[in-house]
């Protein structure tokens, strides 16, 4: 006798079934790493050179003499759809929003090596011309853009806005964000060289999904009776307005921290892969976390109609987590303190230890070992 197949909102919905598989993705980023890292050496005719270190981090970093320079580029993903759909559900734009996001994609891995942000570039790509005609749509993007820029405290040098017709799907449009800055003094390069054992992870709020992970959140709509107007379990907001709360952006935290004397000994940007970007440096640390921040409304939904257990919930999406920062035990409170200033949620949540290289989430009763992030 058959049984009938499982309905569909009774089986788990994997990042992979929404169309991002990052087995297939991250072999093709370490050969690109390979052999950009072979063309280090064409520095050297202007007197300068990497610092080899920043190879596989989230920005890179050039010795200029007196200073670092780190730049970084990155695009904003399929965020952009939601704010498409939700604009023709509800007749609002939701730009202003996606603009944040985007810098803030850029501007949060620049600031993990000890950047100051100096300058963005833009690059919007659209999928013709006349995406620039809905004026309230297009104003919308160039003023979030100027805030998140205003907030970062950085130049906007420029961009390019192409009309690509026929690669860019017409009505749509690709986002992405360049971002130079300053590592000054030297001395606020975070590498990961003065990571050790003692060392305390400091963990700072997300706003919600940010920009990672909508490829499931967008499939998890096939199984909502109301799609993006699905109204969230005691909150005031749709699926759609949750996903579309902007990224945080994290230099203003790491800028005040300077100023209060704090160099973090590393720092990770809590993107694609979840919260196994804590394993992102190479050496072999455990992290042992034993606080877990509260998870956003929008996350507990998606991580319940998913049916995502901890372990892939945790290791996909932020969870609630947007920026770590590994300090020295003594500045552990006053790392959190610091953040709270810029009105980011803190929590003192663990520490480094000696040991095989692993994350261990004592209350979740989750490890994830050396062969869950492999980037370099």
């Amino acid at each position: 006798m058959q049984h009938p197949d499982p309905s569909p909102a009774a089986t788990p919905l994997t990042y992979e079934q929404s169309g991002v598989n990052y087995d297939l993705i991250d072999p093709l980023k370490v050969a690109a790493q390979r052999a950009a890292a072979a063309t280090a050496g064409h520095l050297t005719a202007h007197g300068f050179s990497e610092v080899s270190a920043s190879r596989g981090e989230s920005a890179y970093v050039v010795d200029v003499g007196p200073f670092y320079l780190a730049s970084i580029v990155e695009c904003l993903g399929s965020k952009a759809l939601v704010a498409d759909e939700m604009q023709r559900l509800t007749g609002r734009s939701f730009y202003a929003g996606i603009a944040q996001d985007t810098i803030a994609m850029a501007v949060n891995d620049l600031i993990t090596v000890g950047a100051t942000p100096l300058v963005v570039q833009a690059y919007w790509a659209a999928g013709g011309s006349d995406w620039f005609a809905d004026d309230e749509r297009a104003q919308a993007l160039v003023a979030g853009w100027k805030q998140a820029c205003d907030t970062c405290g950085v130049a906007w040098g420029g961009g390019e806005t192409p009309a690509l017709a026929g690669i860019v799907e017409s009505g749509r449009i690709d986002l992405a964000a360049a971002c130079t800055g300053i590592v000054q003094p030297k001395s606020r390069l975070s590498l990961g060289e003065r990571l050790g054992p003692g060392d305390a992870i400091v963990l700072l709020a997300s706003s919600g999904i940010h920009a990672n992970g909508l490829s499931l959140a967008r499939k998890l709509v096939e199984r909502l009776p109301e799609g993006y107007m699905t109204h969230l379990p005691d909150a005031q907001q749709t699926y759609g307005e949750a996903l579309l709360a902007p990224t945080v952006l994290y230099s203003p935290v790491t800028e005040a921290l300077h100023r209060a004397g704090i160099t973090p000994h590393y720092a990770a940007n809590i993107t694609g892969h979840g919260w196994r970007k804590l394993l992102r440096h190479p050496s072999a640390h455990t992290y042992r976390i034993d606080a877990v921040p509260p998870v956003p409304p929008v996350l507990k939904f998606i991580q319940q109609q998913a049916q995502l257990d901890d372990f892939e919930a945790y290791g996909t999406l932020n969870m609630g987590v947007g920026f770590a920062l590994f300090v020295a035990a003594a500045d552990a409170e006053r790392t959190a303190e610091v953040a709270r200033e810029q009105g980011i949620g803190a929590v003192v949540a663990g520490r480094v230890e000696a040991g095989p290289k692993r994350l261990i989430i004592e209350p979740l009763g989750i490890e994830y070992g050396d062969d869950a992030l492999q980037l370099r």
